[in-house]
């Protein structure tokens, strides 16, 4: 595996999540400089954490649809990448989102 190409990437990436960080972290700190309520601060917080929590969930189920998929290809035996492997794969994504919808949406009836 050529390293030499993970690293440009591996720096990207960070460079992109300090660049958010920092802005998330700017956002915040003016948006408390201002008067605003303390319930809508409650709000927004609870929201940010309620996003987390999904973020979460639909990596978490998505990766493991994924893994469900990568284990079929592999016990069917296909070895090269070919338009069924793919299918697979997409496939198994799409199934984890549909589960992660369907989880998120029963939680916010039993919440209701």
């Amino acid at each position: 595996m050529d390293f030499e190409v993970l690293i440009p990437i591996t720096f990207f990436l960070c460079v992109t999540y300090a660049i958010k960080a920092f802005v998330d972290a700017r956002a915040r700190s003016k948006l408390l400089a201002s008067n605003t309520s303390e319930e809508l601060l409650r709000s927004l917080v609870k929201s940010e954490e309620l996003q987390g929590r999904q973020a979460s969930l639909r990596w978490g189920v998505v990766l493991t649809s994924l893994a469900v998929g990568f284990a079929l290809i592999e016990s069917f035996g296909w070895n090269d990448v070919t338009p069924g492997a793919i299918a697979v794969l997409l496939g198994a994504t799409g199934v984890g989102n549909i589960g992660v919808y369907m989880i998120a949406r029963k939680n916010q009836q039993q919440s209701s």
